[in-house]
């Protein structure tokens, strides 16, 4: 692991002086209480209908939910989890999307290891449920990928890795395809594209953002929706997010337009670092798809 992959910029340091004062001023306040503990477990579940240029109206009306960032491990426990699950089942999801950052920190432990079980044993009953996919981000990396990878795998979740999954209707496809992590230099867009079809709407799955800028110059995708930032965590009215991580300052959270491509980022439901929410609430999203055609 290199040295400067995890240094501070000179702007998210002054940020993150600005989050300690931040804090400071909760605890004198009152307000540590309700940003340690009331909004981290006041879980948001946001609604949006998009309509997308290219998808078949044999799609439309497709609900997708994605979570992200759970970070197992940290506040994220078994309990904590199971809500948020129950949450996304009780939408009716057609199909789960998980993008990226299951664990908490770097390298491997034990706890680390009873977190994962937990995890897994947590997220089954999307699997029982509906077809449920994901990516890898930097703390997936950061921690051990490939005992992730295994676990996940083992109860069924499909790692979209440079690679695709199509549904098909009749004679209608919509593509969801999947980025490996772009922070660690994962991401292959050629190979993704080679085994893109060309015909049929596609949307990705990609645990940074601000990829969307590689993405949209494709031309190939109608949506990418993305974590990695958890909103910021703290943001503060006029002013946005205190904090955001590498390839999360220009998309931080929410609905953007960039080129042809819709670009959604969610806030996730855990939390890294400093354990705090303040006017940032974890955050399951469920789209309805549309199609633009009809």
């Amino acid at each position: 692991m290199k040295s400067d992959d995890h240094s501070l910029s000179r702007r998210d340091f002054l940020k993150l002086a600005a989050y300690s004062l931040l804090i400071g001023s909760f605890a004198i306040t009152g307000g540590a209480e309700y940003a340690a503990q009331i909004e981290p477990a006041w879980l948001e579940v946001n609604h949006l209908q998009l309509r997308l240029r290219r998808l078949d109206p044999a799609f439309s009306g497709l609900r997708l939910a994605q979570i992200s960032d759970i970070h197992m491990g940290g506040w994220m426990n078994r309990e904590r989890l199971d809500k948020v699950v129950q949450a996304v089942l009780a939408e009716s999801p057609e199909v789960v999307a998980i993008t990226g950052d299951y664990l908490l920190g770097y390298g491997w432990d034990d706890a680390r290891e009873r977190a994962l079980d937990d995890l897994s044993a947590a997220l089954k009953p999307f699997v029982d449920f509906s077809p449920t996919l994901t990516v890898m981000g930097n703390h997936d990396y950061w921690t051990d990928v490939k005992k992730i990878r295994h676990k996940l795998r083992s109860i069924g979740i499909l790692e979209l890795s440079n690679s695709v999954f199509s549904l098909q209707r009749g004679d209608a496809t919509f593509h969801i395809c999947g980025m490996d992590d772009v922070y660690e230099g994962r991401d292959r867009m050629d190979d993704l594209l080679s085994r893109l079809p060309s015909d049929g709407a596609a949307m990705l799955l990609c645990h940074e953002p601000d990829f969307a800028d590689t993405s949209a110059t494709t031309d190939r995708f109608d949506l990418q929706i993305s974590g990695h930032t958890h909103g910021g965590q703290v943001v503060l009215p006029f002013v946005g997010p205190i904090h955001t991580p590498k390839h999360g300052h220009k998309y931080p959270l929410g609905l953007y337009q960039v080129g042809n491509m819709i670009q959604y980022t969610n806030r996730g439901v855990g939390m890294a670092r400093i354990p705090l929410r303040f006017n940032c609430r974890p955050e399951i999203t469920v789209y309805t798809l549309e199609s633009a055609k009809e």
